[in-house]
Parts: C-alpha cells; sequence; structure tokens
C-alpha cells in the first residue's frame, strides 16, 4: 500500500515537470524566484561563455542541480534539437493539474480548448484569462499546441498564474462532467453572450483554429452560444474570441 502512494506521489510529481528549451528561456526562468526548478541539462559541447556562463552562475546561486549531456541524448529530453542551444530546463509547473481535480471543485468557470495548435495563440489564451474572470483552461495533451517557450512568450509571464488543467483528450473529461454546463461557441446559437445567465459550473468551449470543434467534443456540449458580430464578420481568431469570454462579468 505504502509503494502504491509512492508510486502516485512521484507520477503526481513528474506529471508537473515540463521541460523548456533555449539559451534565453533559461537563463529567464532561472531569473525568476515563483518558478521551481527541477535541474539544467546542458549539452557537453557547449563553450562555456555568453549565455552559459550565465546560465551556470545563476543555477549554482539558486541550487540547482545541472546535468551535462551529449548532444544527441540533451535533444531526446528538449524535442527540439534546431532549436535547443544546448540547454534545456525542468520547471515544476504546480499550477498543471490533471483534469480529474475539477471534479473536486465546488463552482469554476473553465475554458476547454480543442484542438489548439498555434503556440502564440494558446498563450494569448492563457494571459486572457488569467486576467479576466476565467478560473483555469483545459488543454488536451493530444492534438494540441504543447507548453513551450513560445506559449510563455505570447502569455507575457501569466503561464503559471493560472491553473492548466491537462488530460490526454477533452471528449474523455467533459464525458465525467455531467453536472456541468457547457457551451459550444457557435455563429448558429440561438442566444449569444448578452443572454448568458451562467451557473456555478460552466465551461466555454474553443475549437480549432480552422476546423472548430470536433465532432465528439460537440455531441459532449449541452448548449451553444454566439458573439453577435456586425458589418458581415464572420469570425473572430480564437485568442480574440477568449478574451470575449473571459470579460463575461456575472
Amino acid at each position: 500500500m505504502q509503494d502504491s502512494q509512492e508510486y502516485k506521489n512521484k507520477k503526481a510529481h513528474f506529471e508537473k515537470v515540463i521541460t523548456l528549451y533555449g539559451r534565453n528561456v533559461a537563463i529567464e526562468v532561472l531569473q525568476d524566484n515563483t518558478i521551481e526548478i527541477e535541474k539544467v541539462h546542458l549539452a557537453s559541447s557547449n563553450k562555456i561563455d555568453g549565455a552559459v556562463d550565465t546560465i551556470l552562475k545563476l543555477a549554482k546561486k539558486r541550487g540547482t542541480e545541472i546535468v551535462y549531456h551529449d548532444k544527441s541524448a540533451l535533444s531526446r529530453i528538449s524535442k527540439n534539437a534546431k532549436q535547443d542551444q544546448g540547454v534545456a530546463i525542468d520547471i515544476i509547473a504546480n499550477s498543471y493539474q490533471n483534469a480529474n481535480e475539477i471534479k473536486n471543485l465546488k463552482s469554476f468557470r473553465l475554458l476547454a480548448l480543442d484542438g489548439i495548435q498555434n503556440p502564440q495563440n494558446l498563450g494569448m489564451i492563457v494571459r486572457s484569462c488569467a486576467a479576466g474572470n476565467i478560473d483555469g483552461v483545459i488543454l488536451p495533451k493530444k492534438n494540441s499546441a504543447k507548453i513551450s517557450p513560445l506559449v510563455i512568450k505570447a502569455s507575457a509571464g501569466t503561464l503559471f498564474k493560472l491553473p492548466i488543467f491537462y488530460c490526454n483528450t477533452l471528449d474523455e473529461i467533459l464525458k465525467d462532467l455531467t453536472d456541468s454546463k457547457i457551451y459550444l461557441l457557435s455563429s448558429h446559437a440561438k442566444h449569444n453572450i448578452y443572454d448568458l445567465v451562467l451557473e456555478s459550473k460552466t465551461i466555454f468551449v474553443l475549437g480549432n483554429e480552422s476546423d472548430g470543434v470536433s465532432k465528439e467534443v460537440e455531441k459532449l456540449c449541452n448548449d451553444s452560444i454566439s458573439i453577435p458580430m456586425q458589418r458581415g464578420v464572420e469570425s473572430l481568431n480564437v485568442a480574440v474570441t477568449a478574451s470575449i469570454i473571459a470579460f463575461i462579468k456575472q
């Protein structure tokens, strides 16, 4: 029983570990004392000058473990050989939570993302949600943009200020949230955002930049709403849509 609990604890810990890459990203993260760092990975072929020297000094100051690898091993860790610059850094994102935790919340207003591929869009969505009236973002691991330096940059430092609920696919978690009001954003909806009377558990679903919400997820939505458009404009960028939803007052 103790071994089982220990395994669960380790699994929960590693699920919160996010690996970022790049020299400037590593420096920025190491300079931010609000971010918990697991370890720094460096290619043994790196020249100890400039940014690498700064990384070493910052890591030493923070007491962060540094691990050296050959270039191919470092590339497997960063998963981006072309852009890692011989540097990767593991951070512990305590705001990164299993979506099953949503079931334990008594009330919430969440934004669920179905197939958002563009890192800049994801970062801007998170930024708007953090600034607005959204309690968290549901982000599937499959068919979605991954947490990356581009996402962090687009979020303007807000990525770790808002709960990000991860799941494998969006439909698997929505199936279990049957007590929630799940809104599909649709231009064909009978009601719009100004008609809303929000319930204690509300989820807004936003779809892929080109294809919208998948049929599997659409079937799990129990209502739909639109954003009124003027002058014949048919749709908005998904990040702009998220901003409007994030600032609905109630």
